[in-house]
């Protein structure tokens, strides 16, 4: 019933979808001068926005009722159809590529997605003709994942609709942290107190947050950047940055700190507590994954320590011992839930 009300435009709910695109596919929705995407949000009616930043990935955050959403998408699937043709028609190759979009989804509302055993996605396959894919593992420093729909434009377009039913039917749970793709790292340089990017052979001030950062850094002699042992580097004469091109743009003061972009942290961390879980043996193993490599990325993401004891004789439970900043302990606990939740609803099954 819900599936009608949505394909009719009569369920008047406000959603959020979120696409992950490449540079390229970025471009093309823009337009030239944001000809493009004006268009689709004039058209549409939805609210089609998209991220900042020098990142070779970056989100588009379609937000609006049902009805707008969905032209939104049909606009977007079929600008990525005319593109494919047009690169089709200076090429040799003879099958058509099908259009491909990425969405982000929580984590937590993936396993209705996939239903029990994979019935829900094997059924949205089937019903639409798109391919679907829910990625396996979270999409960094966040706990969302992609979810890739291909096909032809109609067939992305009614497989969108029977994924925000499902959405609709169950909201996430929990906190859900977005995710962010990184920028292209550029180099960042202190002079004076201040921040500057080189871009080329310019440096251009850079955002306050880094020179507070740097200030911070200061504060802390000799300052280590995190995950080195070695102090920092030395003071750069203004000559070896900005070469051949240094009458362009003047530093304050010739002596120049480099240091990793973002340095998160600097400041003094709040002292470390522990934290004990006990689990069930037979959950154990979606919380270590395989080789290891799911407690490896709890531990990256939510920078605590996490121990798992050894399993005891005669014990159906295990302990796990998790230490850092209270922020670190509440992250893993967050993180190991959603792996047990993942579990119990069966995506655990694929």
């Amino acid at each position: 019933e819900m599936e009608s009300k949505v394909s009719e435009g009569g369920l008047n709910v406000t959603l959020t979808i979120r696409l992950l695109m490449h540079g390229k596919e970025v471009g093309s929705i823009i337009g030239k001068k944001g000809e493009t995407v004006k268009k689709m949000r004039e058209e549409s009616g939805a609210r089609i926005n998209i991220s900042e930043g020098n990142c070779p990935e970056r989100i588009v955050t379609i937000t609006g009722p049902t009805d707008a959403i969905f032209k939104a998408f049909a606009m977007i699937a079929y600008k990525f159809e005319e593109d494919i043709t047009n690169s089709m028609s200076n090429s040799t190759a003879t099958s058509k590529p099908p259009v491909t979009l990425r969405l982000v989804v929580p984590a937590s509302q993936c396993g209705s997605l996939i239903g029990k055993g994979g019935s829900k996605i094997k059924e949205i396959r089937e019903s639409t003709g798109a391919q679907v894919q829910v990625a396996g593992d979270m999409l960094p420093n966040s706990t969302e994942r992609a979810v890739t729909i291909s096909g032809t434009p109609d067939a992305i377009i009614q497989c969108v609709k029977q994924i925000c039913v499902v959405m609709l039917e169950s909201p996430p749970k929990g906190a859900t942290i977005p995710y962010r793709p990184k920028p292209a790292s550029t180099p960042v340089i202190f002079a004076g107190g201040q921040a500057y990017t080189i871009q080329g052979q310019y440096a251009i001030p850079h955002p306050d947050q880094l020179t507070k950062l740097h200030q911070l850094a200061m504060q802390q002699t000799p300052f280590t950047p995190l995950g080195q042992t070695t102090p920092a580097f030395p003071g750069r004469s203004l000559g070896s940055v900005a070469g051949k091109q240094r009458s362009s743009f003047v530093l304050p003061v010739p002596a120049l700190t480099l240091f990793p972009c973002i340095c998160p942290g600097l400041d003094a961390s709040p002292p470390a507590s522990t934290h004990e879980l006990t689990i069930p043996n037979d959950l154990i193993g979606c919380i270590i994954g395989r080789q290891g490599t799911k407690i490896n990325e709890i531990r990256q993401m939510s920078g605590a320590q996490i121990k798992i004891a050894n399993a005891t004789e005669g014990s159906s439970e295990r302990q796990i011992t998790i230490t850092g900043t209270p922020a670190n302990i509440s992250l893993a606990q967050y993180l190991i839930n959603a792996r047990l939740t993942s579990e119990v609803t069966g995506m655990g099954a694929l």
